[in-house]
């Protein structure tokens, strides 16, 4: 290999396994956030139209998204 190519591929390697980690504890903390509410998100979003739920739920997703992606980079 190339002297060149192999801090490329180092941060490739970095940049794929902070995604990954990113995206699980992501998921983790949303299933942690269905778990714990009383009712069932889906069903108050999708079949009862509950516009102030999902913008809620649309905030907390954007706030994990930051906070995960601050802590990732440093």
């Amino acid at each position: 290999m190339s002297a060149e190519i192999t801090p490329f591929l180092h941060t490739i390697i970095a940049s794929l396994a902070y995604s990954l980690l990113g995206v699980l504890l992501f998921a983790l903390c949303f299933f942690l956030i269905s778990v714990i509410t009383p009712f069932s998100i889906r069903k108050e979003i999708e079949e009862d139209q509950n516009t102030a739920l999902a913008i809620l739920i649309g905030a907390v997703i954007l706030g994990l998204s930051l906070i995960i992606a601050a802590a990732i980079h440093g």
